[in-house]
């Protein structure tokens, strides 16, 4: 019975041994990695040494955390006012770039009418244009229509400079997408609008998260506009924050540092949220579609 029972054995596959080159490839991955992180690492670490740590010739890796740094940084004047604000123009550009963009991208990806390739051409070249060229302009145009200091103006700005991106990115994903879905959901009684509501926009998730963490990222790290066109303190983001934190005798790097992170904080959990949701709008779409 046990030469039976061992007869019946399925067969133990031979493991393959790892090839030099892949151990090569691993190791320089990991090496790239650490010297990415590493000044992240150093930028949150920095902000809990006490200042005369941070300022040592010889560089601490074991030391007491203090939070010092993080309340002078949230101390200073209208701190709040600042997190408002630049939630506000950031939110407002991604949300008002999506919304246009998706319309746009749509009639863009399925439509032929007259001057759709200038079209596609001018979003393509608003795209590569440098925005801090038009810092000037911007200038002029806000100050003789007295809005020096808008919060409204400058998240138009910023919905302006995400958009062309929004557009490309989008305009890719809905091509990608079959017609005859669309198609399907004409023949079972859904107009245009409820067609790409119901069969197009729940495939779409991917683009939509990727188109919105660029849009987040631009905005929220944007310094050129604010600094020209906000010089009123209520009207800042916390881009100017950061840089407010000098003493007589130099930088507070400890502050700063705090400061710093707070700041790379949102991006972060930004990033997280959407990559999760990005996979899961992935599956979604391919069991609705």
């Amino acid at each position: 019975m046990s030469n039976v029972s061992s007869g019946l054995r399925a067969p133990r596959r031979s493991r393959r041994p790892v090839r030099p080159a892949v151990i090569g490839k691993n190791l320089l991955a990991l090496a790239l990695a650490a010297v990415f992180l590493f000044p992240v690492y150093w930028m949150f670490s920095s902000s809990l040494k006490p200042q005369g740590e941070i300022l040592s010739k010889d560089p601490a890796f074991l030391f007491t955390p203090t939070l010092d740094n993080y309340t002078k940084a949230t101390g200073i004047d209208l701190f709040w006012t600042y997190v408002l604000n630049s939630v506000t123009v950031t939110v407002g550009a991604v949300l008002l770039a999506l919304v246009v963009a998706l319309a746009a991208s749509f009639a863009i990806a399925r439509m032929k009418f007259r001057g759709r390739k200038g079209l596609i051409l001018a979003v393509m070249m608003a795209q590569m244009a440098p925005w801090e060229i038009m810092v000037i302009v911007m200038y002029l145009i806000a100050r003789d229509g007295d809005m020096l200091n808008s919060i409204p103006l400058l998240t138009a700005i910023y919905f302006v400079m995400v958009l062309p991106f929004t557009i490309w990115t989008l305009r890719g994903f809905i091509a990608a997408v079959p017609v005859e879905l669309e198609e399907a959901a004409l023949i079972d009684g859904c107009n245009r609008g409820q067609a790409f509501i119901k069969v197009v926009f729940p495939l779409l998730a991917p683009g939509l998260m990727s188109t919105s963490l660029f849009g987040f990222i631009t905005a929220w790290n944007e310094f050129a506009m604010v600094l020209v066109l906000n010089k009123d303190k209520e009207a800042q983001t916390l881009t100017l924050w950061l840089t407010q934190f000098q003493t007589a005798f130099g930088n507070d790097w400890g502050a700063t540092m705090a400061a710093s992170s707070l700041f790379a904080l949102p991006v972060l959990v930004v990033f997280l949220f959407l990559q999760r949701r990005a996979v899961g709008g992935m599956t979604a779409g391919a069991v609705k579609g």
